[in-house]
């Protein structure tokens, strides 16, 4: 399969300025992909983009990851209907750890390079650049873009000029990669769009040179029609401290029959066959739910590793389909005989009491006759509690 049409079955063609992506198949690519550091995490959402870049380096084009120190700074306004709040400088330098430290994740294995804009932004003197890259850029086509648009006009909320003039900046970058690296080819979300041209265009008129942009479309939710990527509370990340690896494998155990299929081809790298072989043995059998099972290791063996995914099936798999709800929260020192009667697994604190001195009571698969919830208990922030060997009888409290 060539690059062209891996990137059409998967679901990674949106717009791109080549006048037709079989270019892809017969040159190579010097390419970026960039993330600002506006968290010290990716999300889904980036991992999408991230599987489409890990395609264009399988098939063996040349690839350039860039963290946007700079441009973190500033902070990018598409997508937004208000001002961003600026980070401090402390918190861009914590945030770009974090992010390099995803990109050699994800990218385990192969060969790339990683870029910081803010090793060549600061030493930029503002007249070099009003000179070098304002001059460059005409208002008029700035001011049709629809995000900046939305903003200034009459029920916009308005935009300084700071965040006006990121997309410039985003332009530089691809420039100064263009003359550094030879830098050809910009990919990008979908949202990245019109800051990408941005480059193209600073590019052409700077050199007369012809470089180009491909992004791919944002994921999204069949069921809800929404972007893909967060859940019930929030946005689910890749860093393990804010998304933990069980929390992670299971968000997407929970993904709905309808989706998972393209979900495998997104953020997998299984192949055509391996993928066609797991859904037809899903189809026979949806109940077993092996489509999603295949994704979820799958992408926490990709976002955590091997360990992290060997553990988070292990764990799932010990709490059942019940790990798919919280029943509730309880802290360290909560008394057990209380939490059984307020979830249910017992009608009062004395029958509460005569089954776990029975041996009738497990916390997390394990008989007790403890009174109370100890630290050593949460395993990712949860608990399984059981009532008899039922699994129907077993509930997942949330640690408060």
């Amino acid at each position: 399969m060539t690059l062209s049409e891996e990137l059409q079955w998967r679901g990674f063609v949106n717009q791109t300025t080549l006048t037709d992506i079989k270019e892809l198949d017969r040159k190579k690519f010097k390419l970026y992909f960039g993330v600002d550091p506006t968290s010290d995490s990716m999300q889904v959402g980036n991992l999408a983009a991230a599987m489409m870049v890990r395609c264009f380096h399988k098939h063996g084009h040349d690839v350039t990851l860039l963290v946007g120190g700079a441009t973190g700074m500033i902070g990018d306004p598409s997508g937004k209907d208000a001002e961003r709040n600026l980070l401090t400088p402390g918190q861009v330098v914590k945030n770009k750890q974090g992010i390099v430290s995803q990109y050699k994740q994800i990218f385990k294995g192969e060969k790339f390079r990683i870029v910081d804009n803010y090793d060549w932004f600061k030493t930029i003197n503002y007249l070099d650049f009003l000179r070098d890259v304002g001059k460059y850029f005409s208002l008029t086509p700035l001011l049709q873009r629809d995000y900046i648009a939305a903003r200034i006009g009459a029920s916009g909320n308005g935009m300084s000029y700071a965040e006006f003039s990121y997309t410039l900046i985003q332009g530089y970058d691809y420039y100064h990669l263009h003359q550094t690296y030879g830098t050809n080819l910009q990919v990008c979300g979908s949202d990245q769009w019109g800051n990408s041209l941005s480059g193209v265009e600073l590019i052409r008129r700077k050199t007369g040179e012809e470089v180009h942009v491909y992004s791919v479309p944002l994921v999204i939710n069949k069921t809800t029609g929404k972007k893909f990527g967060k859940s019930e509370d929030g946005a689910i990340w890749l860093d393990p401290k804010k998304t933990t690896p069980s929390d992670f494998y299971q968000f997407w155990i929970n993904v709905d029959d309808d989706s998972v299929g393209d979900y495998l081809k997104v953020f997998t790298e299984l192949d055509k066959e391996q993928i066609a072989s797991v859904m037809t043995k899903f189809k026979q059998d949806k109940s077993g739910r092996l489509a999603q099972k295949t994704l979820a290791y799958e992408v926490t063996n990709l976002a955590h590793g091997r360990k992290a995914a060997d553990d988070a099936t292990t764990h799932a798999g010990a709490l059942g389909q019940s790990s798919q709800i919280l029943s509730g929260q309880v802290a360290v020192g909560d008394n057990i005989i209380d939490a059984l009667v307020k979830y249910g697994l017992a009608s009062s604190k004395t029958e509460a009491r005569q089954i776990m001195e029975a041996g009738g009571i497990y916390i997390n698969n394990e008989q007790t006759v403890k009174t109370e919830f100890e630290a050593s208990d949460f395993r990712d922030s949860r608990v399984m509690v059981r009532r008899g060997k039922a699994l129907k009888n077993t509930i997942v409290l949330g640690q408060r």
